[in-house]
């Protein structure tokens, strides 16, 4: 009982559907180390069998293709434990918190962004808890969508994964342009922004070729240059601080909290606070991929729990720390964050570094800003193909879309989300049209990730009642959610409270509402669009499926689940972890699983 392992042993060549009919599994290790790599015409060709897509695609077959990729999963588990654990540590820190929290300033005051980034963290640990609690029992291809398949409803399983889809979709050439304009801190006349923009472009393009093992890696490394320079600026934040900044900078002289006092903690009030948790939602976007990756990492048992709890400690120490430290250096109106860029130039790390005269840091601050819209461009490709595989695998997308090759890339999804990228050009435009179109994608991924954490909340709630009507015991569990369902309630109630915070801020902005009916109009659905969006998504899922949710006692708890351990035998797994030296204990429990 050393390692927790009581998975189910499956014939290597074939698996039951459910209907008797017999499945292939396909064996990649046989293939040449050039072809898993992907850098080959070898790796592009169909890998064969149940990988290769032969699943029953169509109406109601929901069940049998679960069973069949449970244990014959579309995609290779490439990723090793360092790679989940950084993808969850600093996979989403990038623009929402370096550049993106420099409106959230400038709305909410120190004090706003502090509240909304803690309610919002509160309710993202209880999310990812859940998570993790599901990916280990459940490491099922498709991730949450799957899961929201299962233990929710298909209607509404269709409506968040095409959702998710298109969230990532419109954010890649949203991020790929900002990646265009950050490099034109260092000036404009170096190369237009088409070109910076085409050369972003191909280097996701030239990442995805590597399919998973190329966004792990490129995870990993520009994870630890952003947890790198997010500690080296608190450290040197405090010494600001404290007075102790470079002569002729502002912060030659202690500062302490004058900026809490003038111009104050709130810039706009409680309308100021309810203006930034959508930005505090976006700056975590990703966070959920740990779910997606559990399929392709070979023993999730032993890597999520890191991974889940590692989320903790990053909303602690660089979220929350660092944004303290941002309020304490700049006032809520400084005259750059007034100005409303999207670029370096609006981002408060960048500024707050200027100010303190201390040369060649905000360079290296901006290139790992750059750094960091790549690496969350290459996560919109990871999560969007991921996701519409999953919807093909179950009927709801096209067919083409399972197509799966000999490298583990499914490449007709991979190909489908890069064919949004091209959208970026469009801020090339002269006369401001691509503001617009810009405008819009946004308002189209403004709301999705909240909804995506909803349904994660909804299926670890249906989840619990399911395994205790059916007569299991949360004993049994290989991992166990910190919060249990309570959690997961608290965290629906955060979300339908940020919900009804942005519709409030939607009709009522800051600044007051226009005269004009058209742009109230235009001003409501560019910060609420994505909501009557998911519900036209299910409404179609509905219409074209017509499922409606399963009881408890009907809800499918075996399929795909990866540990049979009895409660005896859990006890007895969890006694002899009890009889570890005291400081193994605690590093379990804060780090480990």
């Amino acid at each position: 009982m050393s390692d927790l392992k009581n998975e189910k042993d499956v014939d290597s060549s074939s698996v039951a559907s459910g209907t008797g009919t017999k499945y292939e599994f396909y064996d990649p290790s046989k293939e040449s180390i050039w072809t898993r790599l992907g850098v080959n015409l070898e790796s592009f060709k169909r890998a064969p069998g149940t990988t290769g897509g032969q699943v029953i695609s169509g109406g109601n077959n929901v069940g049998d293709i679960e069973h069949v990729m449970a244990d014959s999963p579309m995609l290779q588990q490439k990723m090793k434990p360092r790679h989940l654990q950084m993808i969850a540590v600093g996979g989403s820190i990038g623009t929402g918190l370096f550049v993106g929290s420099g409106s959230a300033l400038r709305n909410g005051g120190p004090a706003g962004i502090l509240i909304a980034w803690m309610i919002i963290g509160v309710m993202l640990i209880n999310v990812t808890q859940a998570l993790g609690e599901m990916s280990i029992l459940y490491p099922v291809s498709g991730g949450f969508y799957t899961l929201a398949v299962r233990f929710l409803d298909p209607s509404f399983a269709f409506a968040m994964g095409w959702n998710y889809v298109f969230q990532w979709a419109v954010v890649l050439p949203l991020e790929i342009t900002v990646a265009g304009t950050t490099v034109q801190y260092w000036g404009k006349d170096i190369m237009p922004l088409a070109g910076w923009i085409t050369i972003f472009y191909l280097a996701i393009i030239i990442a995805c070729i590597f399919g998973t093992l190329g966004y792990a890696e490129e995870e990993f490394w520009s994870s630890c240059l952003k947890l790198l320079v997010v500690v080296v600026f608190i450290f040197i934040g405090i010494v600001c601080i404290a007075g102790g900044g470079p002569e002729g900078g502002e912060y030659s002289s202690y500062v302490g909290g004058r900026n809490w006092s003038d111009p104050g903690a709130f810039a706009n009030g409680f309308k100021g606070v309810c203006a930034v948790f959508v930005t505090a939602a976006f700056s975590f976007a990703g966070t959920e991929l740990v779910g997606l990756a559990a399929s392709e990492t070979p023993n999730p048992r032993a890597t999520m729990p890191a991974a889940v709890k590692g989320t903790f400690w990053r909303i602690t120490i660089i979220y929350i720390t660092s944004l303290t430290i941002i309020g304490l250096l700049l006032r809520y109106d400084e005259i750059r964050l007034l100005g409303g860029g999207s670029g370096a130039d609006a981002s408060p790390f960048v500024i707050a570094l200027d100010k303190a005269k201390i040369k060649g840091l905000d360079h290296l601050v901006n290139v790992t800003i750059c750094i960091s819209v790549l690496s969350i461009g290459l996560s919109c490709v990871y999560a969007g193909s991921r996701t519409l595989t999953a919807l093909a695998e179950t009927g709801y997308a096209p067919k083409a879309f399972i197509y799966v090759d000999k490298s583990s890339r499914p490449l007709w999804s991979v190909l489908a989300i890069l064919a949004f990228g091209p959208i970026a050009y469009a801020n090339c435009a002269s006369d401001g049209a691509g503001d617009v179109v810009f405008s819009w994608l946004l308002a189209l991924s403004g709301l999705s990730t909240l909804f995506t954490w909803m349904s994660i909340c909804m299926c670890h709630i249906r989840f619990r009642k399911a395994w205790v009507v059916q007569g299991h015991s949360v004993e049994e569990l290989p991992y166990r959610a910190l919060g249990g369902v309570y959690g997961s309630w608290l965290g629906v109630i955060l979300i339908i409270v940020v919900l009804i915070a942005q519709f409030y801020i939607a009709l009522w902005p800051i600044g007051g509402m226009s005269e004009n009916p058209q742009e109230v109009a235009e001003g409501f659905f560019q910060a609420y669009l994505a909501f009557p969006i998911m519900i036209a998504f299910y409404v179609v899922g509905y219409a074209w499926k017509r499922t409606l949710p399963q009881r408890s006692y009907q809800i499918d708890l075996d399929t795909g689940r990866k540990s049979w351990l009895t409660v005896d035998e859990m006890r007895e797994y969890r006694a002899e972890r009890a009889r570890a030296p005291l400081h193994v204990r605690i590093y379990r429990i804060l780090f480990s699983n």
